[in-house]
Formats: C-alpha cells, structure tokens, sequence
C-alpha cells in the first residue's frame, strides 16, 4: 500500500466529495449527507489502513470492509474507483437501468463484500466473518461502518454481545455519528445514548474521534487490534453534509440532489479553498 502524507488524504477527501456530487447529480439520486460525513472514514481505511485492493481481493487474507450503512453507497463507489476496483467512467450509469451501480451495496460491483442496506445487518455480518478468521487462525481484520440511526434494530445488540463473548479483537465497528436521520435528530427519533456506555457495558473498547480529522482517524485505526480479547466501537463524531456548507448538519440532505446553482456553488466553493478542514 502506497504512503500517503495527512495533506494527500485531506486532498483526496476533498476530490472524493466533489466525484460523488458529481455522480449523485448526474443519477439525480442519493444520501448526499451521509456520504459527505462518512468521506473521510473511508478514504483512511483504503488509503491508509486496510489490506485490500483489486489484487488481492480473491486473496483469503485480505481484510474485509462490510458497509452496513448502505445508503451512503456513492461515497463508497467514488474511494473503490480511486483503488482501481473499476473504471469511474462506470458510475456514469449510477441509478440507471440495468446498472449494477444501484442505490445500495451489491456484489455485483467488484469491491464489495456483501449486499447491504437493510438496517442492522453489517454489526452481525461482520461479527460473523471476524469469528470465522478467529476460527481459522486467519490474520485478516474485519472492518464495519453503522449509521448512527441504525443503532435502533435490535440486530445490532445481539452482534454486540456475541462479539464481545467470542472476543473478537480483529473487529472493528466504526459510527458515523453525525447525528441526524431522515426524521430528525437520533435523540428526539429514538435516543441510542449513552452509546459509549452501552458498548462499553456489552464488553467493547470503545473509541471517540473526529470522524472528520483525517490525523485522527489514522492515528485510531492503525491501532487495531488494539486490546486483546476485545472488539473496538469507534464513535466518529461527524458533520452530515460535511464541506458543503449549505448541507452541514441540515435534515433535509439526508436524501437529496442539489440544484445546478448549489452543485456550481460547492464546486467553486472547494476550488478557492486547498482544503476544508
């Protein structure tokens, strides 16, 4: 895996949210917010962290990334077209019949692991997959990322607890906790805190991080496995509609597709400025 410098990553975070943008405008379709809030996690974990690429994919080793937040798909497809997993021409047909570039993660794309999108199912998928390497003695690490609102399907207790009794320390859940869902906010919706108290309580090592800090995020994710004998819980605090900044921290770009003056005005935005952070 090629080394990059802090600014590197922050330049391709920025590149990242201007593809998907770009895609979910031309599909006039997709989780604006929740792409932009969870940009810089996936950027850390393929450019930095993860041993996996088109290379390797086949390769039993490899790690695995399972995005149980499947709604923010766009911001995954844009950071596999930049590993080379596919040509990003490809998502030109994003949300277009017969395209297997859909609106949630499909096997069908190279890159993905498994089918998700129903709330709930990336914790015990993972689960799965991380005591399967335990049981084979396999090196690999088992990667997840939730929506915060999805901490309300019970699945993902019942992942929590049979990870923390199989003590799966080659597991790592990551929240993008930015806060807000469809409806409103988590803690008006259907409050999951204290969520770092609840992992903790099911058995975890539980992390708090700027979600949106690319020199955080390295730092915490190259850690793992970081406790013997315990899974980690990282809580990335982040800004939904993160870098636009009509969308940060708004309800309404949870869903939604910017107009032609919004689009021209984010580009510009990102054009006059090296970076966001």
């Amino acid at each position: 895996m090629k080394k990059y410098s802090d600014i590197e990553l922050k330049l391709k975070s920025v590149k990242y949210r201007k593809a998907l943008l770009k895609y979910i405008k031309l599909a006039n379709a997709g989780h604006t917010g929740g792409d932009l809030s969870c940009t810089d996690i996936l950027n850390v974990l393929y450019n930095d962290v993860m041993n996996v690429s088109p290379e390797n994919f086949k390769d039993e080793n490899r790690d695995r990334y399972i995005q149980s937040k499947g709604h923010a798909v766009e911001a995954l497809y844009v950071v596999l077209a930049d590993q080379g997993f596919f040509p990003e021409s490809d998502l030109e047909t994003m949300c277009q019949y017969k395209s297997k570039y859909v609106g949630h993660p499909t096997r069908k794309v190279k890159g993905i692991e498994f089918n998700t999108g129903a709330l709930g199912h990336g914790l015990p998928i993972s689960a799965g997959i991380a005591l399967a390497a335990k049981k084979d003695k396999a090196p690999y690490r088992v990667f997840t990322m939730l929506g915060d609102g999805e901490l309300a399907e019970g699945s993902n207790w019942e992942a929590a607890m049979m990870a923390s009794h199989y003590k799966l320390d080659n597991l790592v859940a990551i929240l993008d906790h930015n806060t807000l869902q469809i409806t409103g906010r988590n803690k008006d919706v259907c409050s999951p805190h204290p969520i770092d108290a609840k992992f903790e309580a099911f058995g975890w090592r539980v992390v708090s991080v700027d979600g949106n800090d690319i020199n955080e995020l390295r730092r915490v994710l190259n850690e793992i496995p970081a406790e013997t004998g315990r899974p980690t819980f990282i809580i990335a605090n982040t800004v939904k509609g993160k870098g636009v900044s009509y969308m940060e921290d708004v309800k309404k770009w949870h869903h939604g597709v910017p107009s032609d003056d919004e689009y021209k005005q984010a580009i510009q935005n990102w054009m006059h400025r090296k970076l966001i952070y």
